[in-house]
């Protein structure tokens, strides 16, 4: 006669030889066999006191929840680092090509002026512009930047004769007549007001009588 056997697969004597006696399995109490399992019926409830852990059936007993030991608790604690001395860190030098210098022309500067007195007597004008006459004897008022004072019938000469600059776009000295005895340029009167060129070797005269003549020197 084969042996009886637990036919309740979530059992822990599922498919284990029984005694041949036995009508249920001892541990889930299934029927085992033709056994009909009985109508179970409502045992009287014995009072909490009386209850004792080992007599309730292990299918009835609380699972036992799993508790993470206190040592076995992840360490989620960020590491410190460690601060870096600068001074220390080789820094790689960056090279720079030289630039080259730019190259900056000289300013540009007008010619000497010179007017040759028929004495010898030499009158550069400093600068690139400026007045020709005499010397004021009110003060505090500047003298002119060719300053005629102490030739000969300088009693011709007006305090504000002439203007001359330098002029660029004409690359020369240009001189205006401003006087009132007027200006001679290589014998021909001069209009008051107007710009004529002056030119190296020209004849410059002051008056009409013919007493106050210069040449005009451009170097």
């Amino acid at each position: 006669m084969p042996a009886n056997r637990c036919p309740n697969p979530n059992c822990e004597y599922f498919n284990r030889a029984l005694p041949n006696n036995a009508k249920v399995c001892p541990w889930c109490s299934t029927p085992v066999g033709n056994v009909v399992a009985p109508t179970p019926q409502q045992p009287s409830q014995p009072l909490p006191s009386q209850q004792e852990p080992s007599q309730q059936p292990p299918s009835q007993q609380p699972p036992v929840q799993y508790q993470r030991p206190a040592t076995d608790q992840p360490n989620y604690q960020v590491p410190q680092q460690v601060p870096v001395d600068h001074s220390t860190v080789y820094q790689q030098r960056v090279y720079y090509p030289p630039t080259p210098p730019v190259y900056t022309p000289p300013p540009q500067r007008a010619p000497l002026l010179k007017l040759i007195h028929t004495t010898g007597r030499e009158f550069n004008l400093v600068g690139e512009g400026g007045y020709i006459g005499r010397r004021s004897q009110s003060p505090g008022i500047a003298p002119p930047e060719i300053d005629l004072t102490g030739i000969p019938s300088e009693g011709i000469i007006s305090r504000r004769h002439a203007r001359v600059d330098w002029d660029w776009s004409q690359n020369s000295y240009m001189i205006v007549d401003m006087s009132t005895n007027g200006i001679y340029l290589n014998n021909n009167p001069l209009t008051a007001g107007m710009q004529y060129r002056l030119l190296n070797g020209d004849s410059l005269r002051f008056g009409q009588d013919n007493l106050v003549n210069f040449t005009v020197y451009v170097v």
